[in-house]
């Protein structure tokens, strides 16, 4: 028989009994009840710790995976507000690649590198619609300045037709572009694709060396107004078309130069048509002074003379 005192004799409900009664507040694990989870005690504030964590860390998930999900359409404000967030160094290189264009460089693989943005665009549209604004008045003023029956009257109106010409050009053009590319996409599956904020992000940097071009038609020199025109003519559609020959140069031949023909064209009607109406130079008319009245008729009054 077995002694009573057998050392090795199994104790542990004995103890858990002892600490049941040293400890009433004390819970305890049944290995039968393994769907049960054991609950801990809360603190003297009363607040669960860890199921406070467990609450936060699941409301931190859904929101994570909500805005994952979340797609703002294209007329929300909230759409168009992360082509703004741009860093100002990044503006910087691309309005200096976009004025000093290099051969066999691409603006939107270099430049833009997937992250377009609207920034840089809509500031150099707004500086060049107020800079041509203001140096197409300053010219007529320098013009007509030496005339002495002449009277400085601003031109506010051409403050909105200047807007209407830039941003019609800036907006409506990669449109019209985008939609063609895309057609021509459809058509030919091996072209390179630009997306729509790419090519207008593009459109809106190959305006900026405009904006020094206009300082310089302020003066009344047609020559340097002209020289001034073919450089910035010949580097904004440099940058145009070395972005967009990729996209193109695997197309039929016709099609690949009628895009890069209205693409060139385009820019060179948007720079005349701006030169010709902000800084026409004005028509000298020159009129037949007529007989004064009293050399008449004196001269009727003395027949005798002759």
């Amino acid at each position: 028989m077995a002694s009573t005192n057998d050392p090795f004799e199994f104790r542990e409900f004995e103890e858990a009994d002892n600490l049941l009664e040293a400890d009433r507040d004390a819970v305890t694990i049944s290995i039968e009840d393994e769907g049960i989870k054991p609950q801990k005690q809360s603190s003297n504030t009363g607040f669960n710790v860890d199921g406070g964590e467990d609450q936060f860390s699941s409301d931190d998930k859904e929101k994570l995976l909500s805005g994952q999900k979340k797609s703002t359409p294209f007329w929300t404000f909230e759409y168009y507000q992360r082509f703004f967030d741009i860093e100002t160094h990044h503006v910087k290189e691309r309005i200096i690649g976009s004025m000093l264009p290099w051969p066999r460089k691409n603006f939107i693989h270099v430049y833009l590198r997937g992250n377009p943005d609207l920034y840089g665009p809509f500031w150099i549209c707004t500086t060049l619609v107020f800079v041509m604004a203001i140096t197409g008045n300053l010219s007529t003023f320098l013009v007509n300045s030496w005339k002495p029956e002449y009277k400085y009257s601003p031109e506010f109106g051409k403050v909105s037709i200047a807007a209407t010409a830039i941003f019609s050009y800036a907006g409506l053009v990669p449109l019209g572009l985008w939609g063609l590319l895309l057609w021509r996409n459809n058509k030919i599956m091996n072209l390179v694709s630009y997306s729509f904020m790419e090519i207008v992000c593009v459109y809106g940097y190959s305006l900026s060396i405009y904006i020094p071009a206009v300082v310089l038609w302020t003066f009344p020199i047609e020559w340097l107004r002209w020289c001034s025109i073919v450089v910035a003519l010949g580097l904004s559609c440099s940058v145009l078309v070395m972005t967009f020959w990729p996209a193109v140069r695997d197309d039929h031949p016709r099609v690949m130069i009628a895009i890069l023909s209205g693409i060139v064209l385009l820019n060179i009607l948007l720079a005349i048509g701006c030169k010709t109406y902000f800084f026409s130079e004005p028509q000298n008319t020159t009129t037949v002074p007529s007989p004064p009245a009293n050399n008449v008729t004196s001269a009727i009054s003395k027949p005798g003379v002759v």
